[in-house]
């Protein structure tokens, strides 16, 4: 089993034990942590969506200057720096007891989250060829997918204790992981630090880059799933099927074991922006044919019929966000200037923190209230991104190729 979350020795395995080492602790803080603010922090339920979504806000504006320190101060270091600030952050919640300080220590740990996400594509950008990122990437996936399992777990040890110092042993545990993992990153090779923008060239250079814009736009879209297992599909089920209600363990379960076990051997059909592109396309269609079928478990009256459409639409789910994540790591790093990697990879990384902001209030709107309609409204979102994402990435490569293209002087003429 380890062959296929932990990658080949060398930084790709560093850097997945680093990213083993957190995940656990997250995954414990994200079973644990809202029942925590609202029944041992005193806050209220609307207290605390506002303040994660205001924090998803801050930390996606932060993402892309926090990615260029690492551009230009090095990866390994500003890394390890934004690890150790998300362990002071996590560690800071245990002291919150107020509404304000809540949503200052939310913003400063999301802010820290996204930060380190850029810097840690950065250095796996820097450390491993070209030709393996997606490879690499695809076991860092599972991997993080193996330690929020193990971490949910004793999460679900802690909810079932419902002490207040359970909770406090949770969020301890997850500090102490992020400080844990600043320690693995150290053990990295040090990668020197890009150069300044030449003259003339913009120093957060991807604010300006409209077709890279476009791909993480996109790219967004096709994360609105992120929300539905943890959220939305939990609603549904209770709310519209008549399957049973164990049956969101069950598919919870299918999809982080799916993940661990094949995110890796998806990964491996993409090769370049041509195959990456097609697994993105191929993921809309997936995702629409998944979203038909969760809209088909509430017709009928059989529990046992409903669970059976329950776990086909799962698995079509799942089979779409592998192929999605796939092909959009290839695009993000395959897109990005090298020595600017920092700063694409917070840009495109900001689709995940808009899509933890916005997706539960849209789906839930789309979803939980126009039943199936929204359905296949959100499915057709999806088939319309994953069919303009291969446009859109062969713009990006033009204005590429256009920017690095060499300047000719005629001499006879006078003419560049």
């Amino acid at each position: 089993m380890f062959s296929r979350i932990i990658p080949f020795s060398g930084p790709p395995r560093t850097l997945a034990l680093a990213q083993l080492t957190n995940s656990i602790g997250d995954g414990a803080y994200y079973v644990c942590s809202a029942l925590y603010f609202i029944r041992i922090a005193g806050l209220s339920p609307t207290q605390v969506g506002f303040g994660l979504t205001l924090s998803w806000a801050v930390g996606s504006l932060a993402g892309v200057p926090l990615g260029h320190l690492a551009d230009r101060r090095g990866p390994r270091g500003t890394a390890v720096l934004l690890a150790v600030a998300t362990g002071s952050a996590v560690g800071s919640f245990l002291f919150v007891r107020s509404f304000a300080l809540f949503v200052v220590v939310a913003c400063l740990y999301a802010s820290c989250q996204c930060g380190l996400s850029a810097a840690r594509q950065a250095l796996l950008a820097g450390l491993v060829d070209r030709a393996r990122r997606t490879e690499i990437r695809s076991y860092l996936q599972a991997t993080v997918n193996a330690g929020l399992a193990i971490g949910a777990a004793l999460g679900g040890a802690a909810l079932s204790l419902d002490t207040e110092e359970a909770y406090l042993a949770v969020l301890a545990m997850d500090a102490v992981s992020f400080l844990l993992s600043a320690l693995v990153l150290l053990r990295l090779p040090a990668m020197p630090p890009s150069p300044a923008a030449a003259p003339g060239r913009p120093a957060l250079e991807v604010l300006r880059d409209r077709p890279y814009a476009l791909v993480s736009f996109l790219n967004m879209i096709t994360l609105l799933n992120m929300p539905l297992l943890s959220l939305v599909i939990p609603l549904w089920i209770v709310q519209r099927t008549e399957a049973p209600t164990w049956t969101v363990s069950a598919l919870l379960v299918l999809n982080t074991l799916s993940v661990v076990f094949f995110q890796v051997r998806v990964a491996r059909r993409v090769r370049d922006l041509t195959t990456a592109s097609r697994s993105v396309r191929q993921a809309g269609v997936v995702m629409l044919a998944s979203c038909a079928a969760f809209a088909l478990s509430a017709a009928g009256s059989s529990a046992w019929v409903a669970g059976v459409v329950l776990l086909v639409a799962a698995c079509l789910q799942v089979f779409g966000e592998m192929l999605q994540a796939s092909g959009a790591w290839e695009i993000g790093f395959d897109l990005a200037p090298p020595d600017r990697q920092g700063q694409y990879q917070g840009f495109f990384g900001t689709g995940a923190s808009v899509a933890r902001m916005l997706g539960p209030l849209l789906l839930t709107t789309l979803i939980v209230t126009w039943g199936t309609p929204g359905w296949l409204l959100l499915g057709g979102l999806f088939l319309g991104a994953g069919f303009a994402m291969g446009p859109a990435v062969r713009w990006a490569e033009r204005t590429r190729a256009a920017r690095s293209a060499p300047v000719v002087i005629d001499v006879g003429s006078g003419v560049i």
